[in-house]
C-alpha cells in the first residue's frame, strides 16, 4: 500500500516533533559525510518561454531504507496569481524493492527540514554565548525558523525586520506570545545585522539585503531565503569572504548557489572556500568555527536528503498513529 499525506496530515504530525525533525536531519548529513547516503546534485530543468524552473531532487539512504525525489517548481509568475511561488511534492520508494511507500505534500516537509537543518548548524557553528537571535524576512519560514531556534536554547531576544511593517510587528507579537521571548522590530537589516549575535536570512532576495561590511567578528550567519539559482543572494561578495563557509552539500551549492557561485566567478573566492559540508562538521572530520572570533556561514541550498529524512519520520509517525490515506497504487 502507497500512504498519502497530504500538507493538514504532515502539520498534524509535525506538532511538537521538533526535536525528533532536528535529530533526523542532523542524522541524515552525518549519513552523507560518512558515506551511508547518495546525494547527486538536483538536474535544473528551465521551462522554455518561461522565467519557472523546475528541479528534481533526489537521494537514497541505507539506513533510511528509502530512495526519494522530490520535484520542486520555482514558478515566479505565480506571485501575480496570487499562488505560492514554489511548490513541491515527495515520492518515496523502498530502498529494498523498490516498492512505492509514499507520496507527500512538500510545503510543510520544505519547510520543517530548512529550519532544523538551520538548527542544527547553528548548534555547530555559532559562539555558545550567543543571546540575540537576528531574522530577515517575516514570512512562513521565519516563524519556522523561529520556532526552531528559539525553545530550550539561551537566546534573550530577537530583533526582525522584513518588507511589510504589519507582518513584521505580527511576528514580533507572535514570538512575545507563542515562545515568550522577547522581540523587536528594527529599522532595517543594518540594524539587524548590527544587533545579532546569530543571524538568519528568509528572503526571495536576487540582491544582497546584507553587506559584510556590516557583519562583526564571531558572529554566525545562516543564509537561507534565496531560492536555488546561480543569480539569486541574500549575502554580498565581502560577507562571503570574511566568512568561514559551511555547506549543506558541496555539489549543490556548486551547482545552485548564488551566495558562492558569483563570488567564485568574480575570482573572489576559490572552490576550496566552500567545501566544507555540514555533516563533515558534526561527524568531526572538518572543523567547524576554530575561535570565538571566526564569523561563520551556513550557506543552506536545501538538499533533498534533508526530504529523505523528513519522509522516513513521517512515514514512521503516520503508521504509528494512523494518519494518511492508502491506496493501492499499483493494482
Amino acid at each position: 500500500m502507497t500512504l498519502i499525506l497530504t500538507r493538514s496530515d504532515i502539520v498534524t504530525l509535525l506538532k511538537d516533533a521538533g526535536e525528533d525533525v532536528e535529530a533526523a536531519v542532523e542524522q541524515c548529513h552525518l549519513d552523507l559525510a560518512l558515506g551511508r547516503a547518495v546525494l547527486p546534485p538536483p538536474p535544473a530543468m528551465p521551462l522554455p518561454g518561461s522565467d519557472g524552473t523546475f528541479l528534481a531532487m533526489a537521494a537514497a539512504s541505507a539506513p533510511a531504507g528509502l530512495a526519494t525525489v522530490k520535484l520542486l517548481a520555482d514558478l515566479p509568475a505565480n506571485r501575480e496569481r496570487g499562488l505560492p511561488v514554489q511548490r513541491s511534492a515527495v515520492l518515496a520508494v523502498s530502498a529494498e524493492t523498490g516498492a512505492c511507500q509514499a507520496l507527500l505534500d512538500g510545503a510543510e516537509v520544505t519547510r520543517a527540514r530548512t529550519a532544523a537543518a538551520t538548527a542544527v548548524a547553528t548548534r555547530a557553528l555559532a559562539r555558545e554565548d550567543a543571546r540575540t537571535l537576528g531574522l530577515i524576512g517575516t514570512g512562513p519560514l521565519a516563524r519556522a525558523h523561529a520556532r526552531a531556534l528559539l525553545p530550550g536554547r539561551a537566546y534573550e531576544r530577537v530583533v526582525l525586520w522584513g518588507r511589510t511593517p504589519a507582518r513584521s510587528q505580527e511576528l514580533a507579537d507572535w514570538i512575545r506570545t507563542e515562545l515568550a521571548t522577547d522581540a523587536t522590530v528594527t529599522t532595517g537589516p543594518r540594524a539587524v545585522v548590527e544587533a545579532s549575535d546569530v543571524l538568519c536570512t528568509l528572503t526571495p532576495s536576487r540582491e544582497p539585503l546584507v553587506l559584510g561590511s556590516w557583519l562583526s567578528p564571531g558572529q554566525h550567519i545562516n543564509a537561507v531565503g534565496a531560492p536555488p539559482r546561480p543569480d539569486h543572494r541574500e549575502i554580498d561578495t565581502e560577507g562571503v569572504v570574511r566568512s568561514r563557509v559551511v555547506v549543506d552539500a558541496y555539489t549543490t551549492a556548486r551547482a545552485k548557489s548564488g551566495e558562492v557561485l558569483i563570488p567564485l566567478a568574480e575570482g573572489a573566492v576559490t572552490e576550496d572556500d566552500f567545501r566544507c559540508e555540514l555533516g563533515a562538521v558534526l561527524a568531526g572530520l572538518e572543523p567547524g568555527r576554530t575561535s570565538d572570533s571566526d564569523i561563520t556561514l551556513f550557506n543552506s541550498v536545501g538538499v533533498g536528503l534533508q526530504d529523505l529524512a523528513l519522509a522516513r519520520l513521517l512515514i514512521d509517525l503516520a503508521h504509528a498513529r494512523g494518519v494518511g490515506t492508502r491506496i493501492e497504487l499499483s493494482s
